[in-house]
């Protein structure tokens, strides 16, 4: 009885394993390829890199290839891929501004595009080297050249919905992104873009909302877009606080121990993040970004032990700030001074991953100061040096007077 019931216990689970596969094997033919080609609209804020999956395609095509329009019906097509559907672009080699056809990557059947730029906006096609298409979308990058900041803390609160007649222009808000920072007062924000509601929108485009789509979609009409274009995208932010966790506490109080007791002399510090250093020119701009950061990743900045808040160093804030965080995450210091030196702290989703130590180097002359750690090294490197040449001048007359008193050397004076 119980060998019976083993064996049929194991060919169901054969049999569910089996099911298991043939699943993932067919999981193309669970999504038929409609048979007139929609677009689906996708939004997303400058700098940003985004997938877009090839939802469908038949059995038989093995390879698929990405196309790149700017308009529909356009007589310029740019071909994403080689007619393998591979690329050798890697997203640590791509830079800001690069061209569109070195910011792209094809994994797994779907287009990854790294850092992408309004000029980037069009339609994407996903389909066999002979130009048969399966899959498209409507892609709409917002700029954050005018980018509006909403701080809730001060009481201050978003745009108001805009109305002309049938058209109705609005702001969808992202989810709230993690604490930037963990154990003090931090920040989170949610990043709001441009949509709007209209019933004269064309029929060809996929909304999730009906006669909802983003204000730079091909499926809103000129005249329409013209309206919406004043409507800039929106960035939130309200004040947070979380504790951190328990490994990082438990490190943190590893390296306290450890900092004392260098202090005292016996092993050298030990920096909690690593530290990287940095000579800049004295008036020249820098800009620091924080290691594996993207825009939508929740980042912050600090000065040795001043916290960098957004609500007073995001960009536009204050114009007369030389050193201001840009909407990508970045550190902008214009015109560098010698009071910028220090160390600049960098948290990616409310834990702190890296620090830039930052020196300032002048051709003319400037007050030396003791809260400088590099003026504190070079004194301590003056004052090493001068007890070495001491010690070794005192070394050298004991021994010739040693030489002198016992007539041991001969005299070196004849």
């Amino acid at each position: 009885m119980h060998l019976a019931l083993t064996t049929v216990l194991l060919w169901a689970w054969g049999s569910l394993q089996a099911f298991e596969i043939v699943e993932k094997e067919n999981i193309f033919q669970k999504t038929p390829c409609p048979a007139f080609l929609m677009f689906e609209n996708a939004a997303y804020l400058a700098d940003m890199s985004f997938e877009l999956p090839c939802h469908c395609k038949p059995e038989e095509v093995l390879a698929v290839v990405w196309f790149y329009q700017k308009h529909l019906g356009s007589s310029h097509t740019k071909v994403l891929t080689d007619f393998d559907g591979r690329v050798l672009t890697e997203a640590a080699q791509v830079h800001v501004g690069s061209d569109m056809l070195t910011r792209f990557s094809i994994r797994m059947f779907s287009l990854l595009v790294f850092r992408a730029q309004p000029e980037d906006s069009g339609l994407y096609f996903c389909g066999t080297r002979k130009g048969d298409y399966f899959y498209a979308y409507d892609v709409d990058i917002q700029s954050s050249e005018g980018m509006v900041a909403t701080f809730q803390d001060e009481g201050q609160e978003p745009f108001a919905d805009e109305y002309y007649g049938r058209l109705h222009v609005f702001t969808t808000f992202w989810e709230w992104t993690p604490c930037d920072r963990c154990g003090v007062r931090g920040e989170q924000w949610r990043i709001g873009l441009c949509y709007l509601q209209s019933p004269d929108l064309s029929p060809r485009y996929l909304k999730a909302v009906p006669d909802v789509v983003s204000c730079g979609s091909r499926a809103v009409p000129r005249k329409l877009r013209t309206k919406a274009r004043d409507h800039m995208p929106e960035l939130l932010v309200r004040s947070c606080i979380v504790p951190c966790e328990k490994t990082n506490t438990i490190r943190g109080s590893i390296l306290a121990i450890v900092n004392y007791v260098s202090k005292v002399g016996s092993r050298p510090w030990v920096p909690q993040v690593p530290i990287q250093f940095h000579q800049q020119r004295l008036g020249h701009g820098l800009i620091i970004s924080c290691p594996g950061a993207r825009p939508e990743h929740a980042v912050a900045w600090d000065k040795d032990h001043q916290r960098l808040y957004r609500t007073q160093y995001l960009k536009g804030v204050n114009r007369s700030r030389r050193v201001f965080i840009d909407h990508g995450n970045q550190l902008h210091i214009r015109f560098t001074q010698l009071g910028d030196r220090g160390i600049y702290y960098c948290w990616r989703q409310g834990v702190r991953v890296a620090g830039f130590r930052l020196g300032v180097t002048s051709r003319g002359r400037y007050p030396a100061s003791f809260s400088d750690p590099e003026t504190r090294s070079a004194v301590e490197l003056t004052l090493i040096g001068y007890l070495l040449i001491t010690a070794v001048f005192v070394t050298v007359h004991l021994c010739h007077c040693c030489c002198y008193l016992f007539s041991c050397c001969p005299n070196f004076s004849q």
